[in-house]
């Protein structure tokens, strides 16, 4: 049986208020200013709880993945919420293109739709690979850029949010730098300001600079990085405000930005072309989009390292790191990516990590907990706990699997490093004197 709901078109741009299932939390507000300064009406979705992994469940099959469910269940929980005209009301997913669940969401929603009685609601894709054309969001290159400048915007929020909220000396200062950089950047995107690479490089200053200015005391403490499939890495839903709760055990949180998955998204098209054959045109045409996208993330983290924050290096270094342990032609579950990430963090010093991985995404799994072991024989200092997530799975067992790792990385932290090894010209020289004062 063949499950529709009606395609989304131009004209309910004007009429319909657009549902957008929550992620990268600082990230997709600003995405949503892109989407306002074109003239749509959305609201990021934040019903969270049980009850949508349980709606979910009752309207999804339990061997599908857990990122799918998730969704699912938070779409037909806020249509159920009685808060929205239905007759005014369209769902937004995204859709990769690849051969994972992020492609075939939209069959199994419109099919939860019709079962659940709102086969009227119609759904809009977001993709960048053809799919659904008759039902795809109409995307300008405006607004395609206005998005690109709010995830760059919004990753940097983020990673100085971390660095700061970890050692402020008043509590809530860095949360608060943050809010306010979010309402500036939501006015210069809605403004038509500021979104163009040559203000952004310049704008990125003058957030480092002021995040900066924040009284800190920086004491060592742990610091954890966190990895996964791209929904649960992010998501508060997903992995049960994973991010809070490692703020809770007094830790500072490295979660590497949403422009990396961006930026593997548009490497894997030249990427394809370079192990299986194709269009050089079009080879040609992602290695330069690429290039524009890295140079514009290189004079971010340059703009936070010249502030003394950490910042990784540029997104084709990260392409170098992963070489001799997983092939890039691994391109499933976050592929190359995922295990790059985790060389990169505990190359940065965040040699903690949860890599975060969905019940029913199996390539996520061979390029996450399968590659730990590896990793492990060239940095014998990782410290990463694998974390299933799934509903099934307890949030006490979760965090307890967590603390456990804090535990280890405390004892590291609070272990003395041992006496650095005598210099040449030490040894040469003899037994250090020894002068007494009477």
């Amino acid at each position: 049986m063949e499950y529709m709901t009606p395609n989304f078109t131009k004209d309910m741009v004007k009429t319909h208020k657009i549902l957008i299932p929550n992620m990268a939390v600082t990230q997709f507000r600003l995405i949503q200013a892109a989407l306002a300064s074109e003239g749509y009406q959305t609201e990021v979705l934040g019903n969270c709880g049980s009850e949508v992994a349980q709606l979910g469940l009752k309207y999804v099959h339990n061997d599908t993945c857990y990122p799918a469910l998730l969704v699912i269940g938070q779409f037909l929980d806020a249509l159920n919420s009685g808060k929205y005209d239905l007759e005014h009301t369209a769902l937004l997913i995204t859709q990769t293109g690849g051969g994972c669940r992020a492609s075939n969401y939209i069959k199994l929603l419109r099919k939860a739709l019709v079962k659940a009685g709102y086969g009227n609601i119609p759904v809009a894709s977001l993709n960048f690979s053809g799919l659904e054309k008759g039902s795809g969001l109409p995307l300008t290159l405006p607004l395609i850029r206005k998005v690109v400048a709010g995830i760059f915007y919004g990753d940097m929020l983020c990673a100085l949010r971390s660095q700061t909220r970890a050692y402020e000396n008043r509590p809530g200062d860095a949360d608060a730098m943050t809010e306010k950089w979010i309402a500036e950047i939501q006015g210069w995107i809605k403004n038509d300001k500021n979104y163009a690479a040559h203000d952004m490089k310049k704008r990125f200053y003058d957030i480092a600079a002021d995040y900066a200015t924040i009284p800190v005391t920086r004491v060592p403490k742990v610091k954890v990085g966190v990895v996964g499939e791209i929904y649960v890495k992010y998501s508060p839903l997903g992995n049960n405000d994973l991010e809070k709760f490692l703020e809770s055990q007094d830790c500072e949180v490295n979660l590497p930005g949403l422009m990396g998955f961006v930026n593997y998204c548009i490497a894997n098209y030249g990427l394809d072309v370079e192990l299986y054959g194709g269009n050089k045109l079009m080879q040609a045409g992602a290695n330069a989009l690429l290039d524009w996208m890295d140079s514009v993330g290189v004079a971010c983290n340059e703009a936070m390292r010249h502030y003394g924050f950490y910042a990784p290096g540029s997104f084709r270094e990260l392409m170098e790191k992963p070489k001799g342990i997983i092939s890039l032609g691994a391109k499933m579950g976050e592929g190359w990516l995922l295990t790059a990430e985790m060389i990169e963090l505990v190359e940065g010093g965040y040699s903690n990590i949860v890599c975060a991985q969905p019940f029913g995404c199996l390539p996520n799994h061979i390029v996450g907990k399968g590659m730990i072991n590896k990793i492990r024989a060239l940095h014998p200092d990782a410290n990463i706990t694998p974390v299933d997530y799934d509903p099934s799975a307890t949030r006490v067992n979760q965090e307890n699997r967590i603390k456990l790792m804090l535990a280890v990385a405390r004892e590291k932290l609070q272990t003395p490093a041992p006496p650095a090894p005598l210099t040449a010209e030490e040894l040469a020289g003899g037994a250090p004197q020894i002068t007494t004062t009477v």
